[in-house]
């Protein structure tokens, strides 16, 4: 691959517009960017996880995620483009389901934290239930492509059973939430 960027700063920005992949002017708030900087953000999220020590199949699971919100990204910035194939959501569906099996059912909602990893897991899980509801306002103004949407359905499920996996590994334990505790 050649040189993508020769100068990172243009000026072009400075207006306050960006420009998406085919080369259209919008405002940097636009629905379209506030969607593909959301899922940036996510997959930097998703990066600091991955500097943890993290078991081998949630690892080799996160780094394909990372790339498949590369490919959000881009498919995001270029309209009418499309990049996400039901077989990613597939792929998700069948770690999620993997590491679910191990655990024990859910009696009580789980407080984000329990470990470092899991807080960071925590945090990119909220961050993608964000990226997906930035879709849902985009795919109101335009077309988007569905799969996009339930792939981040479905990977906001997989990094919540992911905390879980993290909570507990090393002989750590979920933090409850507990009803009722500043009553009387």
């Amino acid at each position: 691959m050649g040189n993508r960027l020769s100068k990172i700063y243009t000026r072009t920005g400075d207006d306050g517009s960006t420009g998406l992949g085919d080369g259209t002017r919008v405002p940097k708030d636009h629905a379209r960017v506030e969607a593909y900087g959301t899922v940036d953000e996510l997959n930097s999220a998703v990066g600091v996880l991955l500097s943890s020590d993290l078991p081998g199949n949630i690892r080799a699971g996160l780094l394909e995620v990372q790339h498949d919100l590369f490919d959000l990204g881009g498919e995001l910035c270029l309209p009418g483009h499309k990049a996400i194939e039901e077989a990613f959501v597939t792929r998700l569906e069948t770690l999620l389901d993997e590491l679910n099996e191990a655990l024990p059912p859910l009696r009580e909602f789980i407080l984000p934290g329990g470990s470092s990893s899991a807080a960071q897991c925590h945090l990119a899980r909220a961050i993608c239930r964000r990226a997906e509801r930035r879709l849902w306002t985009l795919a109101r103004q335009e077309e988007v492509n569905p799969v996009g949407v339930r792939y981040l359905n479905r990977l906001s499920d997989l990094l919540f059973v992911a905390a879980r996996v993290l909570a507990r590994a090393g002989h750590g334990q979920e933090v409850q939430w507990k009803r009722g505790r500043n009553t009387g």
